[in-house]
């Protein structure tokens, strides 16, 4: 990028800190909410229907219900019979009704031997989520606001369940689909895919040896070779190739480690994969249990090698697909598996942080009702199958129409109580949670701001273990420092800081497609030796191995340049891992990323000039176009700490330097940045006022003489503070003051 004479790189700190509303305009706060319900409206809803689109029963081959399309309308309410009307959030909640809005699917269906093609049938009500694409209140101006008795600053982002105000949280969870070594060593990879969960971890025994231990087999595990045996590779010096990458201990790893491991199959007189599969057929913990739907009773009978076969296809490792019984790729995953083990014997560098914010992913509204309404969509289909079984032998087919047998109040009911109550129970992943969704706390404006950035954790709150508790170097910028709970809770109950944007997913076909047309990625299926595997980088996507690279540098440089001229979503995140040697890329939601200024290296000169902080005060640029020119990108954790992040101008070393800060308190979240010159107070002192500005008397919004609420503090004369910081114009606290000023008056004794 050359330098035009007479531009000069911003100086001026003032200027700078306007990408700050600008952002949060577009992202941040309670966007990711929003982001993450609208996606699942828009996306994710669509594919848990293409999953489970066709019903099929016994009683008659010919029989069927296939859905074509699934949308979600707008928001109404039933005012008798068949009488429908639109409705609005603020009337939901005086009259004490859920805020939702019709689930409508086509169907095509068969009705004796004619096929019948229904459209907009209504299967269920799906709670709306307020600001979101299909709410009543999404684009609407402060006066049309006001209209509908609604706060013009009021975030949304909740639900009305009942009249009551639900927010459902944010929760913490490890990574899925990654490979994590712990203490011990053990490898642990936690597999998710659309059909099932599953956990496969390898240890060292005491005696030497690498075992697979999966809940399907005794607890003993499995010798390693063994499964590789089973799977397709029965010649030892292969597997060990696979591994090590050579079969000498010249370079890279020892494979005399492997010697007690080999020696266990030569013990048990396993040389082919038939035999494998049949000491692991003796292994299974029970040889009745079939892992399939619960309708194929004709499956139960199948020989127990058969079992087994499955299960390595389908259940260990499960995010590696299995085509046709071939599998190549899950024995290189599995060989990458035992080489990071064996490797953390020797160097604990190699034993991964369970606290590493980069290991971590939240889950916001979107997903969890995904997983919700996918597992009611289920029990729904199964009861129309059960209905069809029953009643298509007794009548004649002719007269039997399903869609009569249609029933609205199961998946209606469904997602109601679960957030109103906040348990989320899975009948199909043997998942029960609680303490979901929360109500919304309404003592004042910013208590309601600081609930929507609560990040909830998995952890015990009873165990007395200060890891995740303690705060982490690699949360800096994307979870506020200060604002945590005192007490049991605390470090386990965080907050998002001002410029965090939470990702969701993204389409990872397309980044796979790039990656292997750009002539830097070998493709997997072509890579023929294990030396050829071991010698170069890995290349990662999600978790799944898609090929090797020679020249890695490059391919992250390559793929960092036209993730900036928008040939892939911004939000992917390309890392460069010289100690695993791979190159991560990831695409999936739940990340944790901030957006920050582009530097230019060579010339240590950031790209964002004054020019384009006039169009921005101009109203001329968004920040959506500081994205697409290439000038602003958002780092998550992992690609962050592979880059030099300057705090100032003055910081920037050129050839060095390779993104710039754009405004250093936005480290805090918002009810720190209330706080004026916290960094001159004592540190526990910004984690009280953190817990008690919430308390703080005031204003809860403009509607409040409207809202009728059973408990509400107002304060008839808020003060305006006498020092006012940047966020309490960011978040329109100014306008929604609380609290008065504190007053130290002196009065001198003798006058």
């Amino acid at each position: 990028m050359s330098e035009s004479p007479g531009v000069a790189p911003i100086k001026a700190i003032e200027d700078k800190w306007k990408l700050l509303p600008a952002f949060l305009e577009v992202r941040g706060l309670i966007k990711q909410h929003l982001d993450s319900f609208n996606h699942f409206i828009a996306k994710e809803i669509k594919s848990v229907l293409r999953a489970n689109q066709r019903i099929t029963c016994e009683s008659d081959a010919n029989w069927y219900v296939k859905y074509l399309d699934i949308r979600v309308g707008k928001p109404e309410i039933e005012e008798g019979f068949n009488v429908v009307r639109t409705t609005s959030p603020h009337e939901c909640r005086l009259r004490d009704i859920t805020y939702c809005a019709p689930i409508n699917v086509d169907i095509e269906y068969m009705r004796g031997p004619q096929k019948v093609i229904r459209n907009d049938h209504t299967i269920g009500r799906m709670p709306l989520m307020l600001r979101s694409a299909n709410c009543v209140l999404n684009n609407k101006t402060y006066n049309e606001l006001v209209a509908l008795n609604e706060c013009p600053y009021d975030p949304g982002g909740y639900f009305v369940i009942n009249g009551s105000e639900k927010v459902i949280l944010i929760h913490e969870q490890l990574s899925r689909n990654r490979i994590l070594i712990e203490e011990g060593p053990i490898c642990q990879v936690t597999s998710t895919t659309a059909e099932r969960k599953s956990r496969t971890n390898l240890i060292i025994n005491k005696k030497g040896q690498i075992v697979m231990k999966h809940n399907s087999f005794l607890d003993e595990g499995i010798p390693i070779f063994i499964v590789f045996k089973a799977i397709g590779f029965e010649s030892e010096s292969e597997i060990v190739e696979l591994i090590c990458g050579t079969t000498s201990a010249t370079d890279g790893i020892d494979p005399s480690l492997l010697i007690p491991s080999i020696e266990v199959c030569h013990k048990s007189q396993i040389w082919t994969s038939d035999l494998a599969l049949k000491y692991m057929a003796n292994k299974l913990k029970s040889k009745t249990q079939f892992f399939g739907k619960p309708e194929w009773n004709t499956e139960r009978r199948k020989p127990a090698v058969e079992i087994v076969r499955e299960l390595l296809a389908t259940t260990i490792v499960a995010h590696i697909p299995v085509k046709d019984f071939n599998f190549r790729l899950k024995a290189i995953y599995l060989a990458q598996m035992v080489k990071r083990l064996i490797c953390a014997i020797s160097d604990p560098s190699f034993i991964d942080d369970r606290d590493y914010y980069g290991n971590k992913r939240l889950e916001l509204a979107g997903s969890l009702i995904a997983i919700l309404f996918e597992d009611l969509l289920k029990r729904f289909n199964s009861e129309l199958r059960t209905i069809a079984d029953k009643n298509i032998p007794k009548i004649k087919v002719s007269q039997f129409d399903i869609v009569k047998h249609m029933r609205q109040d199961l998946i209606t009911n469904g997602l109601i109580n679960a957030i109103a109550t906040g348990n989320w129970t899975l009948k199909r992943f043997k998942m029960e949670r609680v303490g979901v969704s929360q109500v919304l706390s309404r003592l004042s404006y910013i208590s309601c701001l600081g609930m929507m950035t609560r990040i909830n954790s998995q952890f015990e709150k009873t165990r007395k273990t200060s890891g995740p508790r303690s705060l982490q170097a690699s949360q800096w910028g994307l979870v506020c420092p200060c604002d945590t709970p005192e007490g049991e809770s605390c470090g386990l109950i965080k907050n998002l800081a001002l410029m965090t944007h939470i990702t969701t997913d993204v389409d990872e076909d397309a980044v796979i497609r790039i990656c292997l047309n750009i002539g830097l990625v070998q493709d997997i299926v072509l890579c023929s030796s294990g030396a050829l595997i071991n010698k170069n980088y890995l290349v990662f996507v999600n978790g799944l191995i898609i090929g090797v690279t020679i020249d890695p540098q490059r391919l992250v440089t390559s793929l960092r340049s036209l993730r900036r001229s928008n040939f892939m979503s911004e939000f992917v995140s390309i890392s460069l891992n010289r100690l695993h040697r791979a190159v991560y890329i990831a695409t999936d939601g739940g990340r944790l990323c901030r957006p920050y200024i582009i530097v230019n290296t060579r010339l240590g000169v950031p790209k964002v000039m004054a020019k384009h902080m006039e169009a921005l005060s101009r109203g001329i640029m968004g920040f959506e176009d500081f994205i697409r020119e290439g000038l602003v990108e958002y780092l998550d954790v992992n690609e962050a700490s592979d880059t030099h992040i300057a705090l100032y101008e003055t910081n920037i070393k050129t050839g060095v330097t390779t993104h710039l800060e754009i405004e250093p308190f936005t480290l805090l979240g918002v009810c720190a940045g209330v706080i004026p010159y916290p960094h001159c107070n004592q540190s526990p002192r910004n984690t009280y006022q953190c817990a008690m500005g919430k308390q703080a008397m005031g204003t809860i919004g403009l509607n409040q003489r409207q809202r009728i609420d059973t408990l509400m503090y107002l304060l008839a004369y808020p003060q305006r503070p006498v020092v006012k910081t940047k966020p309490i114009e960011l978040i329109h606290y100014d306008k929604l003051p609380a609290g008065a000023n504190a007053m130290v008056a002196v009065m001198s004794y003798s006058g």
